[in-house]
C-alpha cells in the first residue's frame, strides 16, 4: 500500500507510554471459553454488547486518556503508529465524504494505541481482546502485537491487512452513528439471536472497511497484491476457521462474526461497490 510518512492525525492517539491501569475488565473480557477468546481476539468489537446484550458500558474512561503519551527512547513501532496514522486519517476522510453525500454528519472517531491493558468507557479492555470498538466512548482501541498475530499466528501478512482491521474497526463507529443498536436481535435474550445479529453487524463493518478500500484504489494507493492481503485476513479469522483452528466443532448456531467466506464476500462487495448503501446485511436474504 502506498501511504504518506508524517502525516499529522490527532484522531491516533498514542498512549503506550501509559502505566497499565487497573480497573473493571469490559464484559468478556475475563473467564470466557477459549473459543469465544480467540474469536474476540481477531476484530472483535464491544464484547458487552455481545455478552449482555447492551451496546457499551457505562463507566468513565480514566480523564488521563485526553492527552497522549507514546513510549520514551527507541520506538521499534514508531514506523507502524506512523502508518496507522496515515490509514486512519484517509478512513476517516472517506466516510466524511460519504456521509455528506447522503446528507448526513460524521463525527470523527479517536483510535488510542496502548500496551497491554486500557481503561475505556466499556470497561478495562486488554491486548487478548485484539482491536476493540466502544459505543459508550465512540473510541477504537488497538494493542500493535494484534498485527503480529495476524501475520505470525494467522498467516495474514501485509500492510494492506492491517489496514483492513483499521476499516472494520471504522465500519463499526459507521454503524454507531447510524443507530445500528436498533436493529432486531441485538437486544435479545435468546443467545441465538444475538449471535444472528452479531454476525450481521460483523459483515456490514467488513463491507464498509470494503468501501473504504475502493475508494482508496480510486486514489491510487493500492500496490498488486493488496485487495489479496485483505481477502486473506477476512478469510483467516472466519468464525468456522477460528473454531477448527481451536480445536472445537464448528457449530454455526455460535458464530458471531461470520464465515471466511461471508467475511471475504461482504468485504469486497463493499470494495466493488464503494457506497456505503451496498452494505445492507440486515436486509439481505443470504448472507
Amino acid at each position: 500500500m502506498k501511504w504518506q510518512r508524517g502525516t499529522r492525525n490527532d484522531d491516533v492517539v498514542d498512549v503506550r507510554g501509559r502505566r497499565r491501569p487497573v480497573g473493571r475488565i469490559a464484559a468478556g473480557g475475563i473467564g470466557v471459553t477459549i473459543l469465544v477468546a480467540v474469536v474476540a481476539q481477531l476484530l472483535g468489537v464491544d464484547l458487552s454488547g455481545l455478552f449482555s446484550g447492551g451496546g457499551g458500558g457505562t463507566s468513565q474512561p480514566s480523564q488521563q486518556l485526553s492527552t497522549p503519551e507514546p513510549p520514551t527512547g527507541d520506538d521499534p513501532e514508531a514506523e507502524m503508529v506512523d502508518f496507522i496514522r496515515f490509514v486512519m486519517a484517509d478512513i476517516q476522510d472517506t466516510f466524511e465524504i460519504e456521509f455528506k453525500a447522503a446528507g448526513k454528519d460524521y463525527r470523527r472517531s479517536k483510535l488510542y494505541v496502548f500496551r497491554e491493558a486500557i481503561d475505556t468507557a466499556c470497561g478495562l479492555s486488554s491486548s487478548a481482546i485484539g482491536p476493540f470498538y466502544c459505543p459508550g466512548d465512540e473510541k477504537a482501541y488497538i494493542d500493535l502485537s494484534f498485527f503480529r498475530d495476524l501475520k505470525a499466528r494467522f498467516g495474514a501478512p501485509g500492510d494492506f491487512a492491517q489496514a483492513y482491521v483499521l476499516a472494520h474497526e471504522m465500519g463499526h463507529h459507521v454503524q454507531n452513528l447510524n443507530g445500528v443498536e436498533k436493529q432486531p436481535g441485538r437486544m435479545s435474550r435468546d443467545e441465538r439471536s444475538r449471535n444472528a445479529a452479531s454476525v450481521k453487524q460483523e459483515l456490514q463493518a467488513d463491507c464498509y472497511a470494503g468501501v473504504w478500500g475502493h475508494h482508496a484504489r480510486g486514489k491510487k494507493l493500492l500496490e498488486i497484491g493488496d485487495l489479496e492481503e485483505a481477502l486473506k485476513a477476512a478469510e483467516a479469522i472466519g468464525d468456522d476457521r477460528l473454531q477448527t483452528r481451536a480445536g472445537v466443532e464448528v457449530d454455526p448456531e455460535t458464530f458471531t462474526h461470520g464465515t471466511s467466506a461471508q467475511r471475504m464476500k461482504w468485504f469486497r462487495r463493499g470494495f466493488d461497490a464503494g457506497k456505503l448503501e451496498a452494505c445492507d446485511t440486515y436486509s439481505a436474504s443470504d448472507l
